[in-house]
């Protein structure tokens, strides 16, 4: 079986707190005093054109919160979204000393909105972890998309069996094994340094 020369990565609940996901969508409709349900479906009519990056933030808010007269601003509410984010020290310490290794390709392959993802890319310098960022806003390919994980392997020119990719949705895994990727399901982000020796993958 050929070597692993290639990690792709999911940040939200890896190396990040979860963006713009279900919980944080209704912390800050209960922050806005917003019908929760309303907003959801709203979210949910337009969340694919958002995260594949032909919907920008501006008409994803005058989609789901801004179709009527609010008494806060859209800068308000973005910053909202922005804030859910936080760091998995851990887990960004053991990708940051992957890097370091210098013996893999890193690559963070993960469904986010443009605007977001550029706000984490730079809040927690992701730069010098990841040597590419095949997010969805720029592919227009969301997991568990088989194509996502094919454009992934291409762009980087690696075959399914030089892959590990490590998420923590069952859904998003079992996409990449169909395609004879190798897995790691990451279930608590301080523990990953010692899952990922499990699998032969350690720094120093």
């Amino acid at each position: 079986m050929a070597s692993v020369s290639l990690l792709l990565w999911d940040l939200g609940g890896v190396v990040l707190s979860n963006g713009w996901d279900r919980e944080a969508r209704a912390a800050a409709a209960s922050r806005f005093g917003l019908d929760p349900v309303e907003f959801e479906r709203r979210h949910h009519d337009v969340d694919a054109a958002f995260e594949t990056g032909r919907l920008d933030t501006a008409g994803y808010l005058a989609a789901t919160v801004f179709y009527e007269p609010r008494t806060f601003s859209e800068e308000a509410f973005v910053r909202c979204m922005r804030d859910q984010s936080r760091l998995q020290a851990s887990a960004f310490a053991t990708a940051r000393a992957l890097r370091a290794e210098g013996r893999w390709v890193m690559a963070a392959l993960n469904n986010e909105s443009r605007d977001l993802n550029e706000y984490r890319i730079r809040t927690f310098d992701l730069r010098t972890v990841f040597h590419v960022f095949l997010s969805s806003c720029y592919t227009g390919y969301r997991k568990p998309d088989p194509a996502a994980f094919e454009n992934a392997l291409t762009l980087t020119q690696r075959v399914p069996e030089e892959a590990l990719f490590l998420d923590d949705r069952p859904e998003n895994l079992e996409a990449a094994e169909r395609l004879g990727i190798r897995t790691l399901r990451v279930t608590d982000p301080a523990r990953l340094r010692d899952e990922l020796a499990r699998v032969g993958i350690a720094s120093g």
